[in-house]
Parts: C-alpha cells; sequence; structure tokens
C-alpha cells in the first residue's frame, strides 16, 4: 500500500479527516511526472498491481529515476522487464535488485509472500520457451502467487503431460506456452478443469513465422476455456493468471 494512502487511512480513522477529504487527495496527484516519464501512483489502488517497468528502449538512468519514484511513493516490490543484463548492472549500483537473465527480468525488494487463492502452473513445450515461461513465471510471483514450473512437457512426448496429472488438475490457473504448432495449449485445455492461458513464443522453424503459426493455432483452439496473450508475452499471461488467481 502507497505510504501516503496508508496516512490518509489512519487521518480517517482518527477523524483526523474525512472519508470525502481523504478521496480527493488520493485523486489529486494520480501519477508524478519526472519528464521522460509519468509514474503511475494509483495503479495498485485502482487494479490491484503497482506499475511495472518495461526497460527495453530506456536508459539505465531511465530505469534508475522511474524506480526511485516509486521507492518514494511506497512501492515496495518493483518487477523490471526485458531488461537488458548490461542495464542491470548500472540500476543495480543504485537499486540492488534479483536479476533473472534468462528471463530479463529484475526484481528490486524481493518476493511478496504468496496470498493467491491457489497455484499457478506454468508449463512449456519445450526447453528452448523457458525464457518467455521465466517471465511469465516471476511476473507472477511478484504478484504474490505460488507457482509450480512444468518445463519441456510438450506433446512430441505426450507422456511428459500425462506424468504431471496432478498439478494440472489442482491448478488455479495454468499457462500454457510453446512454439512450434503450439498444440500444448490445446492439450492441457482438454485435461485441465481451470483457465488456460495459452502464449504462442517465437521458437520454431521457418513456417512458424516468428511465432505466427503457434498464436493462430492457439487461437483456433478446440478445447474450452482457453484464451491466448501475444507472441512471446509472458509478462501479460503472469499478469493475468494473478489476476484470475486473486479473484475472491
Amino acid at each position: 500500500m502507497n505510504n501516503e494512502i496508508r496516512r490518509l487511512l489512519e487521518a480517517v480513522r482518527s477523524g483526523e479527516t474525512s472519508v470525502d477529504e481523504a478521496l480527493l487527495r488520493i485523486k489529486s496527484q494520480p501519477f508524478e511526472d519526472i519528464g521522460y516519464a509519468k509514474v503511475d501512483l494509483h495503479r495498485k489502488v485502482r487494479q490491484g498491481a503497482a506499475e511495472v517497468i518495461y526497460g527495453a528502449g530506456k536508459t539505465p538512468e531511465q530505469i534508475i529515476g522511474i524506480a526511485d519514484t516509486m521507492k518514494k511513493h511506497g512501492q515496495e516490490n518493483i518487477l523490471i522487464t526485458r531488461l537488458s543484463e548490461q542495464a542491470a548492472v548500472a540500476v543495480s549500483e543504485v537499486h540492488p535488485m534479483e536479476y533473472h537473465r534468462e528471463a530479463r527480468v529484475g526484481i528490486i525488494g524481493g518476493l511478496p509472500k504468496p496470498d493467491g487463492l491457489g497455484t499457478i502452473v506454468v508449463a512449456t513445450g519445450g526447453t528452448s520457451d523457458i525464457p518467455v515461461a521465466e517471465e511469465a513465471a516471476l511476473t507472477a510471483r511478484i504478484l504474490g502467487n505460488e507457482v509450480t514450473r512444468l518445463y519441456d512437457v510438450g506433446v512430441a512426448g505426450l507422456h511428459r503431460t500425462l506424468a504431471h496429472l496432478d498439478d494440472i488438475m489442482s491448478a488455479s490457473v495454468i499457462i500454457a506456452i510453446a512454439g512450434m504448432e503450439g498444440a500444448l495449449a490445446s492439450v492441457i485445455g482438454g485435461l485441465a478443469d481451470c483457465p488456460v492461458i495459452a502464449v504462442p513464443t517465437s521458437v520454431g522453424y521457418g513456417a512458424s513465422f516468428g511465432g505466427l503459426s503457434a498464436l493462430l493455432s492457439m487461437l483456433n483452439s478446440c478445447a474450452s476455456g482457453v484464451s491466448v496473450v501475444n507472441i512471446d508475452n509472458g509478462f501479460g499471461a503472469g499478469y493475468l493468471a494473478s489476476m484470475i488467481n486473486h479473484i475472491r
């Protein structure tokens, strides 16, 4: 919770200010303009999760400035996606972080204790899909979810998938990540009784068209309960899975 909002809640409880006055103050500064970015200070209030920094295309100095603003306003855990190793080194000198090279993800402030309703399963068709899967898994973890990873369980060896039926059947949300023809999402969708979020990856030979074949296959899945995010969008899948896992 934002420190300013916490102070306002305490002021309302003590009678120092009214609910209407507190709401007006909350609405008065929805973001902070730092020149090259308008940092959203109210996103956690509006959506339940604070703003995330998309690292690609930003200089280390810009990332540091945005993180400074977030921390100043009480954001304890900060997720930075698509962060290069070189930028991570520079940012870490100011804001110590855990850097996950494979996923290109940086985490400032560590991971919170899971508070979701159940477990999010992240499954991949092959080992080559793991970078996208790790982006999804780490996104789900920093948003307060328990995550189980099932890697290299693709349909080329269906027994590998069926060996994890207990995990699949007990999940509250499943993220199915695959390139090539993207069949894993349909297989898992036909086994699971929970929402399945399909993530096509750009893994595959020429006719996979950089993930387009997997995307179209997943969109045309005959399994009920399968939704699809964009190619290589592990973050989007992890975020959506977290929202589903926190519906009370």
